[in-house]
């Protein structure tokens, strides 16, 4: 696999994934706003929590800080006893409904939820395994 689509499917695996515990908390705004991103802001209070439980981390910042060093998920999971088979199925399934969204939406076409749908998980595993140096 060319590694510039590794670097970009895992930034944006790793995008979404904390897109929404980011900004979780919505703001009271009078005037409504229309939605660009692919990522859904309003997102579960419990996502985020689950996927730092999974991996054993006591914050997001924290987490951030240990991907940002150039640590795998897969690298940070074996450090701090966490579940790299929960966290993958975390993230999986959360692609997947974002996969569901586009399509419902009419953003992508039924090809392409196809397949993206079906190289979803060995492109979230490869990530997972894949430590990207940032500094």
């Amino acid at each position: 696999m060319n590694m510039k689509r590794v670097i970009i499917i895992g930034t944006m695996i790793v995008t979404m994934s904390f897109a929404g515990t980011a900004w979780g908390q919505s703001a009271i705004s009078p005037i409504p706003t229309a939605k660009w991103s692919i990522v859904d802001l309003d997102t579960r209070e419990g996502s985020s929590d689950e996927l730092l439980s999974a991996l054993n981390q006591p914050s997001e910042e924290h987490l951030y800080q240990e991907l940002y060093n150039g640590k795998s998920l897969r690298t940070i999971t074996e450090e701090n006893n966490g579940d790299l088979d929960k966290v993958i199925a975390i993230q999986v399934k959360q692609l997947r409904e974002q996969l569901d969204k586009r399509l419902a939406s009419g953003s992508i076409r039924s090809e392409q939820h196809a397949a993206q749908h079906a190289e979803l998980e060995a492109l979230v595993t490869q990530s997972a395994n894949t430590a990207y140096n940032l500094t």
